[in-house]
């Protein structure tokens, strides 16, 4: 090494430690350690601008990755020029935007690799993204002084590291073969200019996924959105219906779109930043992530939706803050009215949040400023987010879709497709949900509280308890274009225009879409030590068990989920029962009672309502199992064929009720699947007769006891129902007084029988049922609104006479006497 390259190094290494001792970084898209960089092979970095600091960056964390330091590459002399390249040159003060170029020292590698067939250079696209942080991360008034622009020369750059360095991101890319990208072509120039345009195009989709579109003055926005041809309409329709000036109908509108419109502000983002990181710290145990490389794969060349599962309002907040911590565009989410209260309004609102009423009935001139907000950001290109069930779940389900949403984006997206869309389900599982007292207190007849100041006040004694852990598992993505092609063909080709984009066949497409985002989130479920806990001890009698007991019970569900998991997407926990039970026990999700000949594990009639909630959350992944248990714990013997006829006949009212992923084809191979899965751990045997039980004394019974547990009582709510029918007779009530009578007596039973489940008597899932039979025709809807039924619902009912225990069964009918 000559005297000047040592210099050199030595100065550029001196410069590198300055720098890390002003900024702390953090690697950001794909997994980098993935991305296998052969050794042998010279590695170059591919650039926005020109910039020595980020050069001093890219080393680092390179060589911190395991990779070949670019300034030992660059001492080695292998390969001509630097080891950095730029495909911009600068913005200058005259020129807001960079000007593309194809850097001299590309073309001299592209020679070099064309000289000789056997060589190959591996190019990393780079992005150093300066923080938005202050230096001192604590420093809360430092952040909402703060303020961002565009990071010219070198002035600019050296602010930018003083101020935002704390917070620096780098994104690198999957890496490419220039001897790949060479093929066919003719001369270094060509092959430079190829490399540099790959690379613009890439940039761009980088930049989005990040950053999002540039964003719009918000004052600009809510100004425009009243002028606009929708809502002009509305406007003089406002002021025609309700006997007003124009002047004043548009006075109204611009007050909607100001009541509605989010304001971002990324300082005001870094504050959550630095908030949410400690509150997070404080009560949870850690944050697992799932599937998050694929949403980095798919989110380049699409705009995207999030639709999450609603358990709590920590779930906007943990989203946005998952995603701002991986490198990717902040959403903007759909938030209820209720939450614009003061102080905590505005900065849900600089964080992303715009705001809708519950109801849009009465007052077509908000629906048509909400349609067109949205449609703006829509077309913008905005990362969205919303949830399609509406309200928080109260029972731990995934409640029936509400697709006032989803109608709202497919009415956008047939004005303007040109930018594609996904659906991306988000599953968000808690150990110790936020607002567990309140919904306990709700669920036992007590009546919602308003959101207010005082009560997020009061939320912050919360913060002296731990919640566990938190898994957020992204799904598989629905591209909107493809669903679309699917469910209505040519559907480019007609004319919305007359119909103001409310196409008579828009509601069938939206329940089905609405249908498959549910389906997905479930899909996407993972499961954790207290649903483990909750599947097992809530299936025993007065939700007590013996230890060990219970320790086998929940590796015997960890075990069958991991041979035949439900989705490819299935988590399962770490560790044994005995490390989920002591988990457990931290967290006050059950007890313990003393007793010399082995302790019992046992539940407060708080911990079992409670933990009816974490069991159903993950349900639906053990339903069709259970659902099996369930024909064999009476000591029934069934064929194969006799199997698959029962399961063919219920399996349609737990799929709508828990919106489970398979339809009727698929249905006989898993029900076969699952067969073979339970008689081979000894739960069932089989024989030249079929399948039954094994004895009532060993403990694999016990266990398939257990599982049928999980789907009896649902079974138990579908015979009340059907029984209630059966017994007033075909034409006499309607579906409303069936839906009410049903829940009277599921009420009754549940406190004859000390059944703690609270969806055991849900009104909803009762009106689930209603509907199911009326779209599976064993009900028909007749002129006076009453229910008329056929011959298949005496059948349905016979299956589960056959099924059910007859105790509860005898007392359900006595009940109707």
């Amino acid at each position: 090494m000559s005297l000047i390259t040592k210099i050199r190094t030595t100065l550029f290494r001196w410069q590198q430690k300055w720098l890390y001792g002003l900024i702390r970084t953090q690697i950001i898209g794909p997994d980098a350690r993935d991305f296998n960089l052969d050794k042998d092979k010279p590695v170059i970095y591919a650039m926005l601008y020109p910039s020595h600091a980020e050069q001093l960056v890219i080393d680092r964390e390179a060589s911190n990755l395991g990779w070949t330091s670019p300034q030992q590459e660059r001492a080695s002399g292998r390969l001509p020029g630097k080891p950095y390249f730029a495909i911009y040159r600068r913005a200058s003060m005259y020129r807001k935007q960079g000007t593309p170029v194809v850097a001299s020292q590309l073309v001299k590698q592209c020679q070099w690799l064309m000289e000789n067939d056997e060589r190959d250079i591996q190019i990393v696209p780079v992005r150093v993204f300066w923080g938005r942080a202050p230096a001192k991360e604590g420093s809360f008034l430092r952040i909402w002084l703060q303020s961002t622009g565009a990071i010219g020369g070198r002035l600019a750059k050296l602010m930018a590291i003083v101020l935002n360095g704390r917070n620096t991101f780098v994104h690198f890319s999957r890496p490419l073969s220039l001897k790949e990208m060479a093929d066919g072509v003719r001369s270094p120039d060509m092959l430079a200019r190829k490399v540099s345009r790959v690379l613009r195009v890439h940039n761009r989709q980088v930049s989005a996924a990040v950053l999002g579109p540039d964003l719009s003055h918000r004052r600009t926005l809510v100004h425009q959105i009243p002028n606009r041809p929708l809502v002009l309409k509305a406007i003089e329709e406002e002021a025609a219906e309700k006997g007003i000036s124009k002047a004043k109908a548009q006075q109204r509108a611009l007050k909607y779109a100001d009541e509605i419109a989010s304001n971002i502000s990324y300082t005001n983002v870094r504050f959550l930043d630095v908030v949410l990181t400690w509150v997070w710290n404080k009560i949870y145990d850690g944050i697992a992530l799932h599937n998050m490389e694929n949403l980095k794969e798919v989110i380049k060349d699409n705009e995207i939706i999030y639709v999450p599962c609603h358990r709590s309002h920590i779930d906007y907040l943990l989203l946005s803050y998952v995603l701002y911590h991986h490198g990717l565009q902040l959403p903007q989410i759909a938030a209820g009215i209720n939450l614009n209260m003061p102080v905590v309004g505005p900065i849900l609102r600089r964080g992303g949040a715009f705001f809708m009423r519950r109801t849009f009935r009465g007052n077509k001139l908000y629906a048509a400023v909400f349609d067109e907000y949205l449609h703006s950001v829509f077309s913008g290109g905005y990362a969205t987010e919303y949830f399609v069930e509406g309200g928080r779940s109260r029972t731990g389900r995934t409640l029936n879709p509400r697709a006032g949403m989803l109608a709202m984006t497919l009415r956008s997206y047939l004005r303007d497709s040109r930018k594609p869309i996904l659906f991306m389900p988000v599953y968000t599982g808690y150990e110790k949900v936020f607002e567990a007292n309140s919904y306990l207190g709700e669920l036992r007849g007590k009546k919602k509280k308003k959101e207010s100041l005082f009560g997020v006040i009061g939320t912050l004694r919360s913060l002296k308890r731990s919640f566990g852990k938190v898994n957020v598992t992204f799904g598989e993505p629905i591209y909107f274009t493809e669903f679309l092609d699917q469910q209505r063909p040519g559907w480019r080709e007609e004319d919305y225009s007359a119909c103001e984009y409310r196409p008579d066949w828009a509601p069938v497409v939206v329940d089905q879409l609405a249908k498959e985002v549910v389906t997905g989130i479930n899909n996407a479920a993972s499961v954790n030590p207290v649903n483990l806990i909750a599947l097992s001890i809530l299936s025993a009698p007065r939700q007590a068990m013996e230890e060990q007991q219970l320790i086998s019970q929940m590796e015997a569900y960890r075990d069958l989920l991991a041979e035949n998991p439900y989705s490819d997407l299935t988590a399962l926990p770490e560790g044994s029962g005995a490390e989920w039970l002591q988990y457990g026990e931290k967290l006050d999700v059950v007890s313990r009672s003393r007793h010399p000949l082995g302790d019992l594990i046992q539940t407060t009639d708080r911990q079992a309502v409670t933990l009816t909630y974490y069991r159903n959350n993950v349900l639906h992944l053990l339903a069709l199992p259970s659902l099996l248990a369930c024909l064999f714990v009476n000591n029934q013997r069934y064929t194969l064929a006799q199997v698959k006829e029962k399961v063919a006949h219920l399996y349609p009212y737990l799929k709508a009720e828990l919106f489970l992923r398979w339809d009727q084809n698929a249905l006989l191979a898993e029900t076969e699947r699952w067969l073979e899965a339970l008689t081979r751990r000894g739960y069932l045997l089989s024989g030249e007769q079929g399948y039954h039980a094994t004895p009532a004394s060993s403990n694999e019974f016990a266990m398939l006891q257990g599982l049928s547990d999980n789907v009896m009582q649902t079974l138990q709510r579908y015979f009340l129902t059907l029984s209630i029918l059966s017994r007033k007779g075909s034409g006499v009530l309607s579906a409303q007084a069936l839906e009410e009578q049903s829940t009277l007596l599921a009420q009754r039973i549940s406190l004859l029988y000390g059944i703690n489940a609270p969806e055991f008597f849900d009104k909803t899932l009762f009106r689930t049922l209603i509907q199911q039979l009326i779209s599976d025709q064993h009900l028909a809807r007749q002129d006076d609104d009453t229910l008329a039924f056929t011959d298949g619902l005496q059948a349905l009912t016979g299956d589960l006479e056959e099924i059910l225990d007859g105790a509860l069964k005898q007392s359900i009918l006595r009940s109707l006497v």
